[in-house]
């Protein structure tokens, strides 16, 4: 399984970006899905998730600003929209998934990463 995000860029704050990543490969199952982003200097951290039945949670300091969705006709895509964008939220940003990945008449779980993308914010 390979994820590929896409969307990241320069916006001013106060701005708009939304966020886009897709999974493919030849045959797999997902279930949950997640943003990350990590800062210079700073750790990986956990912005948003969506379970595979679609419930959502998010880091305090982006609710009200983020929303995470998951597109129904495409069901290995999800989507970040991020508004109100602020100069902290600059970061590159990952996406995440529980895959299994089908192998040998089995699925094997894993912890599927996307390549991340570049979000800047300016003041």
């Amino acid at each position: 399984v390979q994820l590929q995000a896409s969307g990241g860029g320069l916006v001013q704050a106060g701005g708009s970006l939304r966020l886009s990543c897709a999974a493919s490969g030849s045959r797999f199952e997902i279930s949950a899905m997640r943003w990350y982003r990590q800062a210079p200097g700073s750790q990986r951290e956990l912005v948003a998730s969506i379970a595979g039945g679609g419930s959502t949670n998010y880091k305090d300091s982006v609710k009200g600003r983020f929303t995470i969705s998951r597109d129904n006709t495409k069901k290995n895509t999800i989507d970040l929209q991020m508004t109100n964008l602020k100069p902290e939220d600059t970061a590159v940003y990952y996406c995440n998934a529980d895959c299994r990945d089908y192998s040998g008449g089995r699925y094997y779980p894993k912890d599927c990463w996307g390549q991340g993308t570049q979000v800047t914010v300016s003041s």
